[in-house]
């Protein structure tokens, strides 16, 4: 039976007539790399601050680590918040130290943890300066090495990659990885895309505090059209009587009597095979035939990208209603 770490049921937020998050459930299993998709605004950081305890839901329940509290089993736990800060007179490692001590991890320890993390991360040289004099990145890095000092059981990163250039991008996804390669549950708020594509064993995409989709990438390019690359001297009118297809793209026009290069997206539910099947009953002669599934982006951007503008206005509400 797979155990679970984070589960959520029929969990609800509202700010007076404002709903943040509307009846959201979902579990993350242990070990999972588990994706938190959204636009800006659409309710990720107010679902991971209830997780958290920091904030309570209006209706609704949750669990994490086995506890309906996060507060109980907060040792168990590290989190990245949106917000980041350090405080700026520190130096690197106590930075490192001091968090890892708050939670649990005896002096001695926490101090060979922290220079054990920042050679790691190629940081040791960085270990006495303080932190207002790191650059952004490297103090991104530091903060994120605070979160996982004590050797959390569940990462919770709001936004991680946030403000990171592409070289740090990649050293924070080799360290998710690496995370996961450990054993400990991770789950990561982001609104871009690729990085969850690589690194998401499942996700859940929201918008508008709702959740559109849950499940592997797998499972949702299988719920999106098919989209075919095609080279062939055949006309569209012929591509389109084969049947089965909702629209054809010229990708790259050819010369008078030479094959063009059609992009063709299927009906839900056609089948690609069937498609080359019936060009070739119907004698059409094809020399590039390619299956293409809908990328992550696509699919979020078919899920929650025209409520977008609505989301940024949410969040505005947001903002206004807890500060009231």
């Amino acid at each position: 039976m797979t155990e679970i770490s984070v589960s959520l049921n029929n969990v609800t937020k509202r700010y007076g007539a404002f709903t943040a998050v509307d009846d959201l459930s979902f579990e993350v299993a242990k070990g999972e790399i588990y994706g938190f998709l959204g636009p800006n605004g659409a309710g990720k950081t107010t679902t991971l601050r209830m997780m958290l305890d920091i904030i309570s839901p209006s209706s609704g329940g949750l669990e994490i680590l086995g506890s309906t509290s996060a507060i109980t089993v907060r040792q168990r736990i590290g989190y990245l918040p949106e917000e980041r800060g350090l405080y700026r007179k520190m130096k690197a490692a106590e930075s490192i130290a001091y968090f890892a001590q708050l939670r649990g991890v005896p002096k001695k320890k926490a101090y060979s943890k922290a220079y054990e993390l920042l050679e790691q991360f190629g940081l040791e040289k960085f270990a006495r300066s303080k932190t207002e004099a790191l650059s952004k990145g490297m103090a991104q890095k530091v903060q994120l090495l605070t979160t996982i000092a004590h050797e959390p059981e569940l990462l919770i990163l709001d936004e991680p990659f946030s403000g990171l250039d592409p070289i740090n991008q990649q050293t924070l996804e080799e360290l998710i990885k690496h995370q996961s390669e450990s054993g400990r549950t991770i789950i990561f708020s982001t609104h871009v895309m690729q990085h969850a594509e690589r690194l998401c064993d499942r996700f859940l995409i929201i918008a508008e505090g709702k959740k559109r989709f849950e499940g592997t990438l797998g499972e949702a390019r299988a719920a999106f059209a098919q989209r075919l690359h095609v080279r062939t001297d055949a006309s569209v009118q012929a591509l389109r009587a084969l049947g089965g297809v909702l629209e054809i793209r010229v990708e790259e026009a050819g010369r008078e009597g030479e094959e063009t290069t059609y992009e063709i997206e299927l009906e839900d539910g056609a089948d690609p095979q069937e498609f080359l099947k019936k060009a070739i009953a119907a004698g059409i002669a094809i020399s590039r035939f390619e299956q293409a599934g809908a990328t992550l982006h696509d699919i979020f951007v078919a899920l929650a990208g025209d409520e977008q503008d609505d989301a940024q206005a949410a969040s505005a509400t947001l903002h206004k209603a807890a500060a009231e």
